[in-house]
């Protein structure tokens, strides 16, 4: 929900939550190096969700919002597979969202960017273009500027709860455009013009 148009197509208006929504990822869910992503056979549907995310690059607790680009170092476009039926079973019944969203394979991402500078040379995180192809054709387009929580404001909240580490990944939200990934495929990811994700699901 940290993108305008995504959420305003999930509540039918715009629905700035109180706080960040979170969940976290099994170190398992990880898949890089353009390898395949299997298509699970027990959900009965997978979507994809196209996303920036984040490289934490040194330890830090409690971090406040004007130190935290200290602690990130590169970004690339992930995608946050999530097994939509799992995940909508566990809404109704006020359950927590691990299987629909942590299972193995569920957290793609792809090759590592540095950050440009902006004109005072501090990272410019906030004005970065990604999008999602999948067979040649683009489902998702968004940009950092767009997102209710900018990256400092997601550190600086996660921090509060949890000791960020070195390595530590952070998908910062998807724009508008999931939808279903099937079998054989192509996904490509791009950031600004270099296409950063490439794999096929399988």
């Amino acid at each position: 929900m940290n993108y305008l148009q995504h959420n305003k197509a999930l509540h039918g208006t715009l629905l700035k939550t109180e706080e960040p929504v979170i969940f976290t990822k099994a170190d398992s869910s990880l898949l890089k190096d353009g390898k395949p992503f299997f298509v699970p056979d027990w959900a009965e549907r997978i979507d994809y969700e196209a996303e920036l995310v984040v490289r934490i690059s040194r330890l830090g607790k409690g971090i406040p919002e004007r130190f935290a680009h200290r602690y990130y170092d590169a970004v690339t476009v992930g995608v946050d597979f999530t097994a939509r039926d799992w995940q909508e079973k566990a809404r109704r019944n006020g359950l927590p969202w691990e299987i629909s969203k942590g299972f193995d394979g569920s957290a793609v991402i792809g090759e590592w960017q540095s950050l440009p500078l902006s004109t005072d040379g501090e990272r410019d995180i906030q004005n970065l273009n990604f999008r999602l192809d999948i067979n040649g054709k683009t489902v998702q387009e968004g940009c950092t500027a767009d997102m209710f929580y900018r990256v400092d404001e997601l550190i600086a909240y996660l921090s509060r709860f949890f000791t960020l580490k070195t390595g530590d990944l952070l998908f910062t939200g998807t724009p508008t455009g999931v939808g279903l990934v099937r079998v054989d495929d192509h996904l490509q990811g791009w950031l600004e013009d270099r296409k950063v994700l490439d794999f096929y699901c399988k």
